[in-house]
Order: C-alpha cells, then structure tokens, then sequence
C-alpha cells in the first residue's frame, strides 16, 4: 500500500464535505492509516478572525478577507505543532475540510481569480493535494440544508452567492487542470453512494 496521502475536500456550503470527510476517515482507518482530519479556516488566532467576520462580528473588505486565507493557510501548512506538512512527515494520511480551490471559487466572486491564484501561489508550491474531491450540489438543495441544519446564516451564505460561487469552482477547475487532479462528485443522493464513490476514488491513490 502507498504510503500517507493529502486530500482536500470542495464543495459550497451545504454540500455535504463534513460527513464525507468523517466517512472516508473511517475507510481509511480500516486500510490501516493514521488519519488528521483539519479545516479552512482554521481554529488559529487568524482563522477566527476570518470566522468573526463571517457571522457579521467584525467588517472587513472582500480583498481582506483573501488576504487573510493566503495567511491562515500558510500556518495550517507550516504551523510547527499541527501543520499540515508536519502530520504528513510524522506518517498521518491528512484530510483537510477546504484549501486553496475554495479560495479561487470564493473570492474570485468579488475579485479576479488570477489575482487570487497568485496570491495562493506558494501554499500551492510547498503542497499541492494528491486528491481534490469537489462535492457537487445545486445551490438550491444546499440552502436547504442550511436553512434547516443552521441558528444563523453566514456571510457567503446565500443563494445568489453559492451560484456564483458554483459556478467559479468549475471556472477553476478548467483553469489548474494540468496542475490538479480533480474529482467530481454529486452529493444529491444518500451520504453512502457519495461515500462509495469518494472511496473507489481514494483507493486509486493506495495502490
């Protein structure tokens, strides 16, 4: 079996990626890996920061808001305790809810996403995922499960938004397809045919 792997989960709110990631950790488990589950953004001093913005607590401009991913990403990366590159030196297969692809469909809504491809150019150099999986959802079923799952509605949580926001993902995609290797998968079904097709993915990889 291959050694560890990074994989990074996509998708617009509501798609799903929580469950799937909680699903494949446990399949993964099973294949006798050591697996760190993380998030974007993160729980550091600048992911909350991004978080108190996004629930309405703090104002910042969209260029802000960019600029403060390009620098929680690098720590979620290079942070000496927890990063990313540490837990896959020390043997974990890593999988992170969001990286950079959210940031090129999330912020090019507001800004040009070259602009945010290169400003995202060197968390991109010290690791690219060995497996992108982008969760696919029409944005109407996922302001459903928002709706239905959420006390309160975050800042790029609105049915305009995610449709951009859809939309921006599949503009990325064709723009780092010789960079990325990409999965696309249709979360409107049952959690378990989604995760069936993740994992046949996935174990591609472990061969």
């Amino acid at each position: 079996m291959r050694k560890n792997v990074f994989i990074a989960l996509e998708g617009i709110d509501g798609s799903g990626k929580s469950t799937q990631i909680k699903l494949l950790a446990k399949q993964l488990e099973k294949a006798g890996h050591q697996v760190y589950t993380t998030f974007e953004p993160t729980d550091s001093p600048i992911g909350k920061m991004i978080r108190d913005i996004f629930s309405h607590r703090m104002e910042a401009d969209h260029k802000v808001i960019a600029g403060l991913f390009v620098a929680d990403r690098l720590n979620h990366l290079l942070n000496k305790s927890d990063g990313i590159l540490k837990k896959l030196e020390e043997g974990y297969t890593v999988l992170t809810d969001r990286y950079y692809l959210s940031s090129y469909a999330y912020h090019s809504v507001h800004m040009d996403m070259d602009w945010v491809i290169q400003a995202n150019a060197m968390s991109a150099e010290l690791l690219r995922p060995d497996l992108n999986i982008y969760i696919d959802i029409p944005p109407e079923i996922s302001m459903e499960r928002i709706n239905r799952g959420r006390a309160s509605i975050e800042m790029y949580e609105t049915l305009d938004n995610l449709r951009q926001v859809r939309e921006k993902y599949y503009e990325a995609f064709d723009k780092v397809k010789e960079e990325e290797n990409i999965y696309i998968t249709n979360s409107n079904r049952a959690p378990e045919e989604v995760a069936t097709d993740i994992w046949n993915e996935v174990s591609r990889l472990l061969i």
